[in-house]
């Protein structure tokens, strides 16, 4: 496959949107890899943008999360566009044109999603042409098997964690685990044929967004679920257990911006040492294979590749931990010139700044982290180095417009004014009549930048409220990971002040 180089990472100015393939326009409860994606690659065009920003394409998981995910490598059948399915003939519209969704056009309703999705899917795995020669090379190569085989069984013990599977099952003996794939291979053909579709479509959308100059930025979790493929079926290779074989160790971060108590995350943490022996093979198929997706690759939380955070399995908060060596520079030795970014984010010491060097990948720069009084504060958009990609916020932020309106009022004459002296100091100008106007100023800010790289997540361009929020982390509340755009709030304002701001800085 063809990588886009580091190098370019490093020199090449551009600018780019966040934006979840879950969060686009559709008429079908979530967004899709229909038309819908379409014209928002047509939007971004307009706007001069280079880079669309999208989070894990992963099946969801636990409270919804793409970060919880039941496999390292499947992907989200929920995106499949039944429009396109229609228009290759296995589908009809009456299969789906009477189900609703969810009552609100801005949420998604992942229980309809669960409940019905599957099921009008099934309709077009019945209407394959089961002979094609595609198909069955597909079929042949294996091509998500394990994932397919965990959910046929998941759905056999009721949607249970494989914790809860009767064993042999439990145990994933391989005896049982044939008999049982024997006995229900053409709903395992299914769970791959969900796959198959969606690299399909998902190949195509890419395709098209690239023909238009625009790159992918995909997002690939550090950690898995416990409730996993990879926990159930290769947890001796992968992770640390106990003397019983169990895990023994949950992931997390300690207190920080985000969390007094710090994050307990409750993934399974990896046993470095015992990978390092075969030289992270898994982790660097990985790796490959994010790139037969994605131009680009954020790998979330990277620090722990220096060194991680461990929480006792039966700690309730992670206030509780230790740190513990991770593969650091060893892991990406053959892997420099790879258009990674890190999320650096978090505690950082010296051990991470020496693993970005070393690899050469850029970090993030946060600008909702940058006014805490410091005048050296590295999130300074005045401070930003080249090799960076700078943001207003991530998905796990607030929306900008809410972190600006929420402060209290010494608080935001404080930010107000610091905000000035960056305007000023890059020779921006600084817009105060309204909250539009402030949000529309730190977006320049940021343009103007050092940062060869920029994203601004959609609801920032669009100065949308805490309604817009994507995610709060360390939480498992019903707005996660549910908002949505519509086709409303694409206008031709917004792309041409966008565009005009890409031919002002070289973007």
């Amino acid at each position: 496959m063809k990588k886009q180089t580091n190098t370019n990472m490093q020199t090449d100015r551009k600018a780019g949107v966040l934006m979840p393939v879950s969060s686009l326009p559709s008429d079908c409860g979530i967004g899709t890899l229909g038309a819908g994606a379409y014209a928002f690659v047509d939007w971004l065009e307009s706007a001069g943008m280079r880079v669309w920003q999208v989070l894990p394409l992963l099946p969801t998981g636990y409270g919804d999360s793409p970060y919880q995910s039941c496999a390292s490598d499947a992907l989200n059948f929920y995106f499949i566009d039944f429009r396109l399915l229609q228009e290759q003939g296995l589908l009809k519209e009456s299969d789906y044109r009477e189900l609703s969704w969810g009552d609100d056009e801005r949420r998604v309703d992942y229980g309809r999603m669960f409940a019905q999705k599957a099921n009008v899917l099934r309709k077009a795995f019945a209407r394959m042409d089961k002979k094609d020669k595609e198909w069955q090379a597909f079929l042949s190569a294996g091509n998500y098997r394990d994932f397919a085989v965990f959910t046929a069984l998941k759905n056999q013990f009721s949607h249970a964690p494989w914790t809860e599977w009767d064993e042999p099952y439990r145990s994933c003996d391989k005896q049982a685990v044939e008999r049982f794939t024997l006995a229900h291979a053409e709903e395992i053909e299914f769970w791959q044929f969900t796959q198959f579709l969606f690299l399909k479509q998902w190949n195509a959308l890419r395709a098209y967004a690239n023909g238009k100059g625009i790159k992918i930025m995909g997002d690939m979790p550090i950690y898995l679920s416990e409730d996993s493929v990879e926990t159930w079926k290769y947890r001796k290779d992968l992770f640390l257990l106990d003397e019983q074989g169990n895990i023994s160790l949950r992931a997390g971060v300690p207190p920080d911006a985000f969390s007094d108590e710090g994050q307990l995350w409750g993934n399974p943490v990896y046993d470095w040492e015992k990978m390092q022996k075969d030289g992270y093979a898994w982790w660097k198929a990985r790796i490959e294979y994010a790139f037969s997706l994605f131009d680009i690759v954020r790998i979330d939380h990277f620090r722990a590749f220096d060194r991680f955070y461990a929480i006792p399995k039966d700690a309730e908060t992670a206030q509780t931990g230790e740190w513990l060596d991770g593969p650091k520079d060893a892991l990406f030795a053959d892997m420099q010139n790879y258009a990674i970014v890190a999320e650096d984010l978090g505690i950082i010491d010296d051990g991470v700044r020496t693993l970005l060097e070393k690899t050469g990948y850029p970090g993030m720069k946060i600008f909702e982290f940058a006014f805490d009084g410091n005048p050296e504060n590295e999130y300074l958009p005045s401070l930003y180095p080249k090799n960076c990609v700078a943001y207003t916020g991530t998905h796990d932020n607030d929306t900008l417009r809410s972190f600006i309106e929420s402060m209290p009022r010494a608080e935001r004459k404080a930010f107000e004014e610091s905000l000035e002296t960056e305007c000023l100091t890059l020779d921006v100008p600084y817009l105060t009549e309204t909250i539009e106007d402030e949000c529309k100023s730190v977006v320049e800010l940021l343009f103007s930048s050092n940062a060869n790289c920029v994203i601004i997540p959609m609801h920032d361009i669009l100065c949308m409220g805490t309604e817009a929020r994507l995610n709060a982390p360390s939480t498992v509340l019903s707005q996660n990971w549910t908002f949505r755009f519509t086709e409303r709030d694409f206008g031709r304002r917004k792309a041409s002040w966008l565009k005009s701001l890409t031919e002002k800085y070289s973007r």
